[in-house]
């Protein structure tokens, strides 16, 4: 499962129920990722580090949004 990242820019166009399910996607992904480290078959470490940022990147957004609707 290949999540296609968009730029920070991208990313507040999006809402806060687009942003939750893109950052649980990347959860599941990080999941993945890590099963597959331990096993041995992870093909590049550096997709991991992509993805942690990637949700990084989705969280800070989500914080963002939801800290401009309650004030």
């Amino acid at each position: 499962m290949e999540i296609a990242m968009a730029t920070s820019k991208e990313l507040r166009d999006l809402s806060a129920d687009d942003l939750q399910r893109r950052a649980t996607e990347l959860r599941e992904t990080l999941f993945q990722d890590q099963l597959k480290r331990r096993t041995g078959s992870l093909d590049s470490p550096a997709e991991r580090t992509k993805h942690r940022r990637d949700l990084a990147r989705v969280l800070g957004v989500l914080s963002e949004k939801r800290k401009t609707s309650k004030g």
